[in-house]
């Protein structure tokens, strides 16, 4: 597995503080129901160790990692409680060249353009920008990205469900670690039902899910001019030919021959095709990965899923 990939996938690294390693496991399973397979567990509470112990353990789906790793010895004790990546929040070469040396992913914070020159010395392109609303936000990373082209940033402090998809958006961001989910009162209250409800809507504001247009197949070019022509005279939905298909505003795909789906197909669009094509995966979902197409930089741009819904193949697409 690429670990950083696969944070990457996730999108939101949720960012936790456990004092009882009692509530280990019922909170990753929370956060693995709510579409968050994933977790920062920080090494600052004598519980950490034995948290994310009992996490990989007991939940082997949940991509756990530790945070506020300091010195080495707290990196080895952390990957030997079965931690698989490592996050700090400032540069330290020792701890880094540390964890180089032992194999494990190590996500050093930085704040400043000098900061990243070392990191890059060191070998490193992603790193944790941190704390980033305090140190600028998402226009200080751009400004660090002018000239560190190569670099890539996990942005953490400060980062809430408002702001989450500002950063998401800059494509040298490759996830956000955020607590909003796994606040300390849930978790000490035991509330793993509102830590699961957050973390879906998370998800649901960072996929931002919404239906772009409906595809009627039609048998050829005729009935599909004239089934957009009745849309245009019923609703003043005004035709246009695109080609493969004629549109009755912009809602309504009229398609030439018939395409996917019995009946036709549903378009969502979505913020960010490949991690909803992930997490729909997750999910249970299965995706028809033959009929994908992607953007010239080579991103996912459309695809669809294997089984139909009601008669109608859908697909997600970029918005």
């Amino acid at each position: 597995m690429n670990i950083l990939n696969e944070i990457s996938k996730i999108g939101i690294v949720p960012v936790i503080a456990l004092h009882d390693a009692q509530s280990a496991v019922p909170l990753a399973q929370a956060l693995i129901k709510g579409g968050l397979p994933c977790a920062e567990v920080t090494f600052r509470t004598d519980a950490a160790e034995a948290s994310i112990r009992q996490m990989s353990q007991h939940c082997p789906d949940m991509l756990v990692g530790a945070g506020t790793i300091l010195t080495p010895q707290q990196a080895d004790r952390a990957v030997a409680a079965g931690a698989k990546f490592l996050v700090s929040p400032g540069l330290n070469e020792e701890v880094v060249k540390h964890c180089q040396k032992i194999g494990v992913p190590i996500i050093p914070g930085v704040a400043t353009p000098s900061e990243v020159e070392k990191a890059l010395s060191l070998g490193l392109t992603t790193l944790k920008f941190f704390p980033a609303e305090a140190a600028g936000g998402l226009p200080m990373i751009k400004a660090m990205c002018a000239p560190y082209s190569q670099v890539k940033f996990m942005p953490t402090g400060g980062i809430n469900a408002k702001n989450l998809n500002s950063y998401l958006s800059f494509k040298k961001v490759i996830a956000c670690g955020g607590s909003w989910m796994v606040s300390q009162e849930l978790i000490k209250s035991g509330n793993f039902a509102e830590i699961t409800r957050l973390s879906k809507e998370a998800v649901a504001v960072m996929l931002g899910f919404e239906l772009r247009h409906v595809g009627i197949n039609c048998a050829d070019e005729k009935e599909s001019c004239g089934v957009a022509d009745q849309f245009e005279n019923l609703f003043g939905f005004t035709k246009e030919d695109r080609g493969g298909a004629y549109f009755a505003g912009e809602f309504i795909e009229v398609m030439k021959k018939p395409f996917y789906g019995e009946k036709g197909h549903i378009a969502i669009a979505t913020h960010y095709p490949e991690r909803a094509a992930y997490h729909l995966e997750k999910a249970g979902v299965e995706i028809n990965w033959d009929s994908a197409g992607y953007q010239p930089d080579g991103s996912l741009r459309v695809v669809y899923l294997k089984n139909e819904v009601g008669g109608f193949a859908v697909h997600i697409l970029q918005k």
